[in-house]
């Protein structure tokens, strides 16, 4: 029965597919809302806040702008389809078990094939994207980090003690991770997005997909360059295994890590 309901949604996804300019369109619609927040809203509010208090309402407004992703993914959704049932939304996003190039069926064994992407996420995320961050950042240096957005503020031994038992900080990046990786950019760009972008890509909407996916993080322009390998990687994963789970996983790791680090801060770890 899957597999026949697979095969449906692959011909209709390859008959109603989105024009460039709506591809457009909903790339900006995704976009627009927090790139406001990062840099008009956030500076305009923690003027004169402490460190922390200025992370703390960073995270909070970038919550925001993901759950926007998701509301727009579901009236999207809901626009093309009448209906937000389950059946709907996995089947439309691609919430499936992986399907097999060659046969075109599913496969349970291609689950395997996260243990090396994983791994090869891990590389370019860790590895790779801080040299091509440097390198982006001295050709165009006015695209530079501002101090005051760093992370690593949060980290200088005078700030290690406030972190101990700011439970709020924990759970509102918990709450900005599940959407930045999951139910935000992930049903956004990769569910509602990758499906419908073969009629004007082609077999490459995978790399149109990454590129777009790359350009939409104009709130912090400083990663842009670092953050396209890994971001090809996570639309070659949806499209190569037809399954939206593999780049959701995948993106994933990410919000596993640093809740892990976070965490640690929290408990008075470090």
């Amino acid at each position: 029965m899957e597999r026949t309901i697979n095969r449906q949604q692959d011909r209709m996804n390859e008959t109603d597919q989105y024009t460039l300019g709506q591809i457009l369109g909903l790339w900006a619609l995704g976009g627009i809302p927090i790139w406001v927040l990062g840099w008009l809203v956030h500076p305009a509010l923690s003027r004169g806040l402490p460190a922390l208090e200025g992370g703390m309402l960073r995270i909070k407004l970038l919550a925001a702008g993901l759950a926007w992703q998701f509301v727009l993914a579901m009236i999207i959704l809901y626009l093309e389809k009448g209906n937000l049932r389950w059946r709907t939304i996995r089947e439309r996003f691609w919430l499936n078990h992986p399907i097999s190039r060659k046969t075109g069926r599913v496969s349970k064994r291609l689950w395997w094939w996260l243990i090396p992407l994983g791994v090869l996420s891990v590389v370019l995320t860790l590895v790779v994207a801080g040299p091509l961050d440097e390198v982006w950042v001295k050709l165009l240096p006015f695209l530079a980090e501002p101090e005051d957005f760093s992370f690593d503020t949060l980290l200088t031994p005078e700030m290690l003690p406030q972190l101990k038992g700011a439970w709020d900080l924990f759970w509102w990046f918990l709450v900005m991770g599940i959407f930045n990786t999951f139910f935000g950019e992930e049903f956004l760009y990769r569910g509602v997005l990758l499906p419908k972008m073969r009629g004007v890509f082609g077999r490459f909407d995978w790399v149109a997909n990454g590129v777009l996916f790359a350009l939409y993080h104009l709130h912090q322009p400083w990663t842009l360059l670092g953050i396209l390998p890994d971001t090809l990687l996570l639309a070659f994963s949806g499209r190569c295994f037809r399954s939206n789970w593999f780049p959701i996983i995948l993106h994933s790791l990410q919000t596993v890590f640093f809740s892990v680090v976070i965490l640690g801060l929290v408990l008075g770890l470090a």
